[in-house]
């Protein structure tokens, strides 16, 4: 192709709490799926970390809009914006005199619709993709730990992201089972949200629930290596005084313990519905966790203790994804299981 170079291919997984895109096998960007619009002329005056920075902190003139919502696009503009604005920053590192056609290839959750496919393919042509792939997230995942998605043996993975969980079985370059819930991150952030009004009288925010999970976050209540309490403040709920609380890993660990139950069933549920001799592949190797909640302390003891099949966290769990969506990139005339 004589004008090869002027294909320019760009690896996508648009999550709901970050996007992180690789271009030439690198990490060109991983910012949170954020954006802050201008009420008044409805232009997109922040996105991504600068966004994210204004998120919770705004006055009636703008608004921050997390355009996904448990894993699909709910806000149709913004995250048009969102895309164009992030793929013009991986641009602006790249000097062309001719703007580039563009090769995508995006992650999205195992249980979309058609509609919601659609919505993300548009988005992305709109943003100036040319050719847009779609590649579903747990096969991505696999890919990304480094799973042999087309032998004839069967991988599990679960991946929980911001708004979505992905629990999948795939075998042979398909999925064989998988379930989609919307019990991830987000949800984990509200728990933590509703314990804090409940048990310590204050009223907390999206951004300090999120921190509290990262620095305090745990499934059970003993640990070998334990965090040290995070110290949160905000107002009171009834006198709106300014209040301090000390939180531990151990109240985090009840707090999101009827969440993380969900999850369990939902994994023992597409086990129950897995052929056995997939099952049995599936005991010999474990079950893999990747996403940013496989990053909670003690997550692959408490599962591998209620399935009784051993559970590994992948290396680098929160880009598992869009390391896959870089490997489909590569290959996506090999690749049988990507959507166009």
């Amino acid at each position: 192709m004589a004008f090869s170079f002027l294909t320019q291919e760009i690896a996508m997984d648009l999550g709901t709490a970050n996007t992180v895109i690789f271009y030439n096998d690198e990490i060109a960007l991983d910012q949170p799926s954020i954006v802050a619009i201008d009420n008044n002329t409805q232009k997109c005056i922040a996105i991504g970390q600068q966004a994210k920075l204004m998120h919770e902190h705004t006055n009636p003139g703008i608004k921050t809009i997390r355009p996904l919502r448990n894993g699909v696009i709910a806000d149709f503009n913004a995250a048009e914006m969102m895309i164009k604005g992030f793929i013009k920053q991986v641009n602006s590192r790249r000097k062309s005199l001719f703007a580039p056609n563009l090769k995508i290839v995006v992650g999205i959750p195992s249980g979309s619709t058609q509609v919601e496919i659609r919505a993300v393919r548009d988005s992305c042509e709109h943003a100036g993709g040319r050719d847009v792939y779609i590649i579903y997230e747990p096969m991505a995942a696999a890919l990304g730990i480094g799973l042999d998605v087309e032998a004839p043996k069967g991988n599990m993975v679960v991946d929980i992201g911001g708004g979505t969980a992905e629990i999948a079985v795939i075998s042979l370059g398909g999925i064989v089972q998988q379930e989609s819930v919307t019990t991830a991150g987000d949800v984990f952030n509200s728990d933590i949200q509703y314990y804090m009004r409940q048990q310590h009288n204050i009223k907390i925010g999206e951004t300090t629930a999120e921190k509290i999970k990262i620095a305090v976050g745990a499934v059970i209540p003993e640990l070998d290596d334990e965090p040290e309490p995070y110290v949160v403040n905000g107002p009171n709920i009834m006198t709106a005084h300014p209040v301090e609380a000390t939180v531990t890993y151990q109240e985090i660990a009840h707090c999101i313990d009827k969440s993380v139950a969900k999850l369990e069933s939902s994994i023992l549920h597409v086990l129950e519905m897995t052929p056995p001799e997939l099952y049995s592949d599936i005991v010999e190797n474990g079950i893999f966790l990747s996403g940013g909640g496989a990053l909670l302390r003690g997550l692959a003891k408490r599962f591998t203790d209620k399935v009784n099949i051993q559970f590994h966290v992948a290396e680098d769990p929160l880009r598992a994804v869009a390391r896959g969506t870089c490997i489909a990139l590569k290959k996506t005339s090999n690749y049988s299981f990507l959507m166009r």
